[in-house]
């Protein structure tokens, strides 16, 4: 296959530059919508299990009651979706927020591990995960996401 060094490409396609707003704004979306509901008393009791079972976060109940800490969390995620948002503008600050929503993702991810339960053990156990194990391990393509989001403001701040 022969290549010919005339011909000049776009630096970025049309499927690029739709991929991309999917990627920032899909997770802004998702990020903004999971961090409304904590404001909510069913979620804050949702994710209760989670993290009084993580040695990383459990300790955490012992300052702030469940619905408290949920609410902080769920300002930390809107924040990191706002931040997200604002790249056009603002590339310093959305990668401010990918570096906040990669964090967010590496503690649910954590949560795989500390976490009673997330494997099914009618199916056999690991490898197959019960619905909360399929919650939080879709977390592990967000967290892919968020990193590609920081690399992005990063590099439209050159």
């Amino acid at each position: 296959m022969s290549t010919d060094l005339h011909t000049v490409r776009p630096a970025r396609t049309t499927l690029d530059t739709a991929a991309a707003l999917i990627a920032r704004y899909g997770l802004v979306i998702v990020i903004a919508w999971f961090g409304g509901l904590k404001f909510m008393a069913y979620e804050a009791e949702g994710i209760a299990p989670l993290v009084s079972s993580s040695p990383f976060m459990g300790w955490l109940y012992n300052i702030f009651s469940i619905g408290t800490f949920s609410a902080l969390l769920g300002v930390f995620e809107l924040t990191a979706a706002v931040l997200l948002a604002v790249k056009p503008w603002w590339p310093k600050v959305s990668a401010a927020g990918s570096v906040l929503a990669i964090g967010l993702f590496v503690a649910t991810i954590s949560f795989l591990f500390t976490t009673p339960g997330v494997t099914e053990a009618t199916a056999g156990g690991f490898p197959a995960l019960s619905a909360t194990g399929g919650f939080l391990f879709k977390d592990v393509a967000l967290l892919g996401v968020a990193v590609w989001t920081l690399a992005d403001a990063l590099r439209a701040d050159r």
